[in-house]
């Protein structure tokens, strides 16, 4: 079967509750993507040093904490920094304002807690084509 892209999923800063993250990750091996998952507790720097060395297509950051803006700024202010073509998808509880303003920063999309599977990988299979047609 061929690799439909690469993904890295992470969850950063103190944000303990990983269950959407496992789910995605699984759900989109399930779907082709090959899928590196770097576990909790994970920084900004750690999660575009990972990207950088895996090569991925795309960072999917799962988001439960509330503190989803400053995690956003933070970790594209390192990807501008690494000079990073991954896109980045955020996913999780965002409100409708705030998925705006992450978006002005340079995020690829937010992915809502009722987002249909179809739907998520669909955004995937979209991000992963854009960055290769970029290439």
């Amino acid at each position: 079967m061929e690799i439909r892209g690469k993904v890295l999923v992470a969850k950063l800063g103190l944000d303990g509750h990983d269950r959407g993250a496992r789910l995605i990750t699984r759900l989109l091996m399930d779907a082709g993507f090959e899928v590196v998952y770097t576990g909790l507790r994970q920084s900004p720097q750690m999660v575009v040093a990972a990207a950088t060395e895996e090569d991925v297509d795309v960072i999917g950051i799962s988001t439960l904490s509330g503190a989803h803006l400053g995690i956003a700024r933070r970790l594209m202010a390192a990807v501008k920094e690494a000079e990073l073509d991954s896109a980045v998808v955020f996913g999780g509880v965002v409100p409708g304002a705030e998925r705006e303003e992450m978006e002005a920063l340079g995020v690829a999309a937010v992915i809502g807690a009722e987002t249909p599977v179809e739907e998520i990988i669909a955004t995937f299979d979209r991000l992963v084509e854009a960055r290769r047609a970029a290439v």
